[in-house]
């Protein structure tokens, strides 16, 4: 620092107000501090700032290690929302959400000097795990349980499925039938119950769902059976890769998509609009996702005992072709509800 503060003819207590980011220092006297330290090599030594400061300015973010888009696409929000409040973030993908994994992975974060942790927890399991999370160290949990006490972000799964549902209706279908992703997670349990919601709204069949298991092979699997049905004329899927499977499948049984059989996804996953027919799909913002999750631990960090808070996503509809087509099939309509 000293070797810094020389060469941009500054004290080195400006050197350390640049490197906090403090707001009284002149532009111009930024600008070439940062110049020295880029024309030395110079990079602050973490462990000695957080010695001076009490603060590590790092947060851990625990997950399921998985390829799927949900996890990991939240996992990125929460790190990209980190980095752009200048936190570090020291990552931990976990094989299952249970409670000992759960806890050991707290409290080899805790050890390594997090100053907070944002717990991923998609799985009915994680409700056990989070019952004993360490009272001291601030933590944000995604897709928190209804009733936990702890702070929370949670997309309105419910939400997103009756308005995928009530779209599909409000074409004139009979009914709509649902692909629904595995029963242990909290994700299927909320899009069950939207799209549950919205057929009971409007007093109609509500069919017995099929179950996948998020992958493009299961929706295929469902397909097969959803396409040699003649009343099927509008599917919700219960995620976008799903969705793909169950097109293909419509496809091989001649059943065409929209006109035929409508259908939506849910996640608007980056390949979607690019789908034959391009998807229409529930898109669940993650980038606000990990912005609000920051925030609430960021608050619990700076103030300590601070309330727990509960912050809910809305989801958006995003409508294209594979739900709006030129004609409505009559087939199965007015059967009611037995």
């Amino acid at each position: 620092m000293m070797d810094v503060a020389r060469l941009a003819g500054v004290s080195h207590q400006t050197v350390s107000r640049v490197l906090n980011d403090h707001p009284n220092v002149r532009q111009s006297t930024r600008s070439r501090v940062l110049w020295s330290m880029r024309e030395l090599g110079y990079r602050p030594n973490s462990a000695a700032r957080t010695l001076v400061t009490g603060h590590s300015r790092t947060i851990g973010v625990i997950g399921l290690d998985s390829t799927l888009y949900g996890p990991a696409a939240t996992m990125h929000g929460v790190d990209d929302a980190a980095r752009r409040a200048d936190y570090r973030v020291n990552t931990v993908g976990l094989a299952s959400i249970d409670r000992i994994s759960v806890l050991e992975a707290v409290e080899r974060l805790a050890t390594a000097g997090v100053e907070g942790v944002v717990v991923i927890a998609p799985l009915s399991s994680a409700s056990e795990a989070l019952a004993d999370l360490p009272t001291d160290i601030p933590t944000v949990v995604v897709n928190a349980h209804p009733e936990s006490d702890i702070a929370s972000v949670t997309v309105d799964q419910a939400h997103g499925a009756q308005r995928a549902t009530e779209h599909l209706l409000s074409a004139g279908r009979s009914t709509v039938w649902h692909v629904a992703g595995p029963a242990n997670w909290s994700e299927s349990r909320g899009r069950i119950e939207g799209w549950t919601r919205a057929l009971d709204a409007a007093r109609v069949d509500v069919p017995p769902p099929l179950t996948g298991d998020w992958s493009a092979r299961s929706g295929y699997e469902a397909g097969r059976v959803l396409a040699r049905l003649p009343e099927v004329t509008a599917v919700f899927a219960g995620n976008d890769h799903m969705a793909l499977g169950l097109l293909r499948a419509l496809h091989e049984f001649g059943r065409a998509v929209p006109d035929e059989v409508a259908v939506v996804g849910f996640d608007d996953i980056p390949e979607a609009a690019y789908f034959t027919p391009p998807l229409s799909t529930v898109r669940q913002d993650f980038s606000e996702v990990g912005r609000r999750c920051v925030r609430l631990l960021i608050g619990q960090i700076e103030t300590p005992g601070e309330a727990a808070e509960c912050s809910v996503v809305t989801p958006e509809l995003v409508v294209r072709r594979s739900s709006t087509p030129s004609k409505v099939p009559q087939v199965g309509r007015g059967s009611g509800r037995e």
